[in-house]
């Protein structure tokens, strides 16, 4: 469910009290700091008018009488020491709204960050939640310091407006109802407006995805070769201009009606300020006011005019940030299913992993990815997986690691669903390198060390599980062994061959020496057919006793193990031994005889 594209005026406002509660939980001394300084800066400007007046009358006076500058120069020195005040109090918020915006943009990026790593895979590869994503990162991580620097410039000028008004009606209550009423009409078109540049911005969040995917392309090594190679650079240049193109359309057509708008409510605004100073001079010159009292009244509506004209702006501004507010919060707020039960053991240890009648479906998928699944894997069994791309092997080792759950059925663990295992313990029972396994700009230590979070750093785990990966010969060759830089983002950083690659992501799926199940899910695809042999023997012999699932389109390798099971179109068509498969002169008897022909 989405939330509406555009929230009521009133009900946006629903964001601001929690953007307020996240400055204050971010540091609450500044955020007190910035209050008090809001506060004290708007009084001043209506003490440094009234002071201003002061000082006209008592010049007058004392030209009119006793020729004495010293009453003047006493409220001389009086405003100068508020225009002191003002620019110390201005120079502290800017100082404080500073250290706040670094604060509370890291705190926010941390919720963001928080928040992605709780989700479920299935969020990821989905559009609608990317776009989601994508337009919290984009926009929502700076606009609460900015609903909360709007909110205290609007109580910063709603002080100085009152105690404007408290001069002003002196002079007439007329002159705070016009002061005030002059600047509503810009401010229902900026809030107006507020709402259309919002609309427009959900509703283009799949363009500006593809323009930073585009980005990635044309600027990341990985994708460099063959962009270089194929002459696409031109091609995906032009499109991210195409996109640019049409959302700068959108965005100048909503420029122009803004500011034509804003342009022209603007002249009311002019044309009322002019007539308060035509009948504050009438009232002058007729003497029903002192000259000092005209200046002061000028200035106070002069400066009040302002002050109403930001007020109306932080309302409209804030009224934009609430907007934008909501798809942080739409964000934040995405259910994610709970993690699970927390048991830590099974009631049969010796039952190992058992499929039963397993269903699942990607969303929005029009057929089942794996349907009526049936499969038991005993402690010590090797298991291959075979079937053409698309048949569901990975998606039957993402549902046994609780990546996805089934649609329907169950997968027990030792006896026990696996929704009733505690995530942490279930997955340090299962070790998988996949097929597209990640190849992380780090340090190669740490490359082999991410395969157990506990021991990430610990260089003799590293150095173990390098061993039993055959990687360790090929690093003791690098420049600083394990504490090598590997990936072209950072200096002096290495790049690998895809074989050591798989060597380093074999090396950490041994990381995990409490793994009872080991997957390969064709992690050794660079490599030729008898090195990938050579490695899958290696490590069923390092493996024994543990469950071993291995994933290959080679079946010279396949055919090493206890079991094959045949998929097809998502089921299970044939299961048994290399030698039972052959004799059944079946699905895997035809696969099995294209390729040895291939190697006649």
């Amino acid at each position: 469910m989405h939330a509406p594209d555009r929230p009521g005026f009133l009900a946006v406002f629903g964001y601001s009290r929690r953007a307020l509660a996240l400055v204050w939980t971010t540091n609450p001394r500044l955020t007190v700091a910035l209050g008090a300084l809001t506060a004290f800066a708007g009084v001043l400007p209506a003490g440094i008018a009234w002071v201003g007046a002061r000082i006209v009358d008592a010049v007058v006076t004392a030209v009119a009488t006793t020729h004495d500058p010293r009453a003047a120069l006493r409220y001389v020195l009086i405003e100068g020491v508020l225009v002191a005040s003002m620019a110390v109090a201005q120079r502290l918020l800017t100082l404080a709204q500073s250290l706040l915006r670094a604060q509370l943009g890291q705190r926010v990026n941390v919720m963001i960050l928080e928040k992605a790593i709780t989700l479920e895979l299935a969020h990821f590869e989905d559009a609608d939640f990317y776009d989601k994503l994508t337009r919290a990162r984009r926009e929502a991580s700076s606009r609460p310091l900015s609903l909360v620097l709007r909110t205290f410039g609007l109580v910063q000028n709603a002080v100085s407006i009152v105690s404007f008004a408290v001069l002003l009606a002196q002079f007439s209550p007329w002159a705070v109802v016009v002061l005030i009423a002059a600047g509503l009409p810009a401010f229902v078109a900026e809030a107006k407006f507020s709402g259309d540049a919002f609309r427009l911005f959900r509703w283009r969040s799949p363009e500006t995805r593809m323009q930073l995917y585009l980005e990635t392309v044309l600027a990341r090594e990985d994708h460099a070769k063959e962009v270089q190679l194929y002459g696409l650079g031109q091609r995906f240049l032009e499109r991210y201009r195409d996109i640019f193109r049409r959302l700068y359309r959108e965005d100048r057509a909503l420029a122009i009606r803004r500011d034509s708008w804003g342009l022209g409510l603007g002249l009311i605004a002019t044309v009322t300020l002019y007539g308060a100073y035509a009948w504050i001079a009438i009232e002058a010159v007729q003497g029903v006011i002192t000259l000092g009292e005209m200046t002061m009244y000028l200035m106070l509506f002069r400066q009040g005019q302002s002050a109403v004209s930001a007020s109306l702006a932080a309302i409209g501004g804030m009224y934009e940030d609430n907007l934008y507010l909501s798809t942080l919060y739409e964000y934040l707020e995405t259910e994610v299913l709970s993690p699970g039960g927390a048991m830590m053991h099974g009631p049969r240890p010796e039952d190992g992993v058992r499929f039963e009648s397993v269903s699942f479906s990607y969303p929005g998928a029009s057929e089942p990815a794996l349907e009526d699944i049936d499969l038991h894997l005993p402690p010590g069994a090797s298991v291959a997986l075979v079937g053409e791309n698309g048949s569901g092997k990975t998606t039957l080792i993402k549902l046994l690691t609780r990546l996805y759950r089934p649609t329907r059925g169950r997968i027990l663990l030792d006896g026990l669903d696996l929704g009733e295992w505690d995530a942490v313990t279930l997955r340090e029972r299962i070790g998988v390198i996949f097929q597209d396994f990640a190849r992380y700009q780090m340090q190669v230590g740490e490359n082999i060390g991410a395969g157990d979070e506990r021991f990430f750093e610990d260089e003799p785990r590293w150095r173990a599980a390098a061993g039993r990966g055959q990687a360790d010969e090929f690093i003791e060759t690098l420049p600083s062994g394990y504490h090598t830089q590997l990936g072209k983002w950072f200096r002096k950083g290495l790049e690998l061959s895809g074989g050591q690659w798989q060597k380093i992501a074999l090396s950490r799926a041994f990381m995990r020496t409490r793994a009872d199940i080991l997957v390969l899910d064709e992690p050794t695809a660079a490599m030729d057919a008898q090195a990938e042999a050579d490695v899958f023997e290696h490590f069923r012999r390092l493996a024994e006793g543990r469950i071993t699932i291995l994933i290959s389109h080679r079946f010279s390798t396949v055919r090493m193990a206890d079991q094959i099971v045949v998929l097809e179109r998502g089921r299970i068509v044939e299961h048994g031994s290399h030698d039972t498969l052959v004799a059944l002169g079946g699905r895997y008897a035809h696969l099995f005889a294209l390729q040895a022909r291939g190697y006649r």
